[in-house]
């Protein structure tokens, strides 16, 4: 059973839900990398979604698209990515780690290649953003041949059959973005995340995490009411960039602290 899987029925047996931080490797510098996500861990992470950083991102706003900047200029590649998950895996072989970036570094390593490296250095799942369900089934087969859950985006735009789509290649949870617009935007709409969770649990049988646009504890809480786990990225990025060099670590698990009291607050009954 993976990690992600067993995370996902160990929280729901306690009642609770799960939250997934964000951080892009390599940001704001490379020594940082894995004390941070060691820092994820400590404050409450059930999973950690470490960015890949890629220099044409599709789905990530400006705060993301400037640390991918940065940890590519710090000499961040997909290599030391992997380097970063397997030091990691050192001292905590628990924490599950999905790799979260784009298909072109994959595809100039090899997707096979990719695949093994990956299980070797102690990665669970890999979301790509612009692998399409309709282009990945030999994608999904080379992840799941090495234990790796493939993982996808679903959008406000998804229709039932791209659901089904994805119900039939996704392990481990999908993704859900819970607005019309890029990483870190505003203006949610809860009530249209209330109404497509469930259609989303019935056809793919999966955990829904639901990302884009959580910013506070209060937001947590309202979205770890409808959903099995809070994505949260701009925000935590943007609390690094603003952190004053060395205090990095500090306001990073502050944030997080915050993140899962709010997500804790959401806690269903038993």
């Amino acid at each position: 059973m993976s990690r992600i899987k067993t995370t996902f029925e160990a929280l729901a047996a306690r009642g609770r839900k799960a939250l997934i931080p964000f951080i892009t490797a390599g940001f704001p510098r490379l020594d940082l990398t894995v004390p941070l996500m060691h820092g994820l861990v400590e404050a409450g992470a059930d999973i950690i979604e470490l960015g890949v950083p890629f220099s044409d991102p599709m789905a990530d706003g400006p705060t993301i698209q400037r640390a991918s900047e940065k940890a590519i200029a710090n000499g961040m590649n997909l290599r030391k990515v992997l380097e970063a998950v397997a030091n990691f895996r050192a001292d905590d072989n628990d924490t599950p780690v999905v790799l979260m970036g784009y298909a072109n570094p994959i595809e100039a390593m090899g997707v096979e290649r990719f695949a093994q490296a990956a299980c070797d250095a102690g990665v669970d799942g890999v979301l790509v953003v612009d692998y399409p369900p309709e282009e990945s089934e030999a994608f999904a087969a080379a992840m799941l041949a090495q234990s790796l859950d493939p993982i996808f985006l679903l959008a406000p735009t998804s229709t039932p059959a791209r659901f089904e789509q994805v119900g039939r290649l996704a392990h481990g949870y999908v993704y859900y973005v819970s607005l019309k617009g890029v990483t870190g935007s505003g203006a949610l709409d809860m009530a249209e995340v209330a109404a497509r969770i469930p259609e989303i649990r019935a056809a793919v049988g999966l955990p829904v995490g639901v990302g884009f646009g959580i910013r506070d504890a209060a937001t947590a809480a309202r979205m770890a009411a409808l959903a099995d786990a809070v994505v949260v990225g701009s925000r935590i990025i943007e609390e690094l960039e603003n952190a004053p060099a060395g205090e990095e670590l500090e306001r990073m698990t502050t944030l997080v602290r915050e993140l899962r009291r709010g997500v804790d607050s959401a806690r269903s009954p038993i």
